[in-house]
């Protein structure tokens, strides 16, 4: 998977939840850290945004894992490091589906 179609997927998404929510959405880029920048984007709506994106881009991200927070730092993820996580995330699970094999 490539983190820039990953990321502009992800831009295109934040964008139109904002849109169909009413809200107000800053211009987005890959600096952009959504669950800081982004008006109303919280717990309600990340898994949302999580589920469109896995449609999207034809992939399976587990429904337990937040993709815009780091778990261990607990900091806010930007966009950028966002479509890393999640490329990173699909290589691993591609990974252990062919060990499993």
């Amino acid at each position: 998977m490539d983190p820039v179609i990953v990321k502009e997927t992800l831009i295109k998404i934040l964008s139109q939840i904002q849109t169909d929510s009413g809200l107000e959405c800053p211009p987005l880029s890959g600096a952009i850290k959504p669950v800081e920048n982004i008006p109303k984007f919280d717990s309600k709506v990340w898994p949302v945004a999580t589920t469109i994106l896995a449609t999207e881009i034809k992939a399976e991200i587990p429904n337990d894992v937040n993709i815009f927070v780091d778990e261990t730092t607990k900091l806010a993820r930007t966009i950028d490091e966002t479509a890393a996580f999640i490329c990173d995330l699909l290589k691993k699970q591609s990974e252990q589906k062919a060990a499993a094999a």
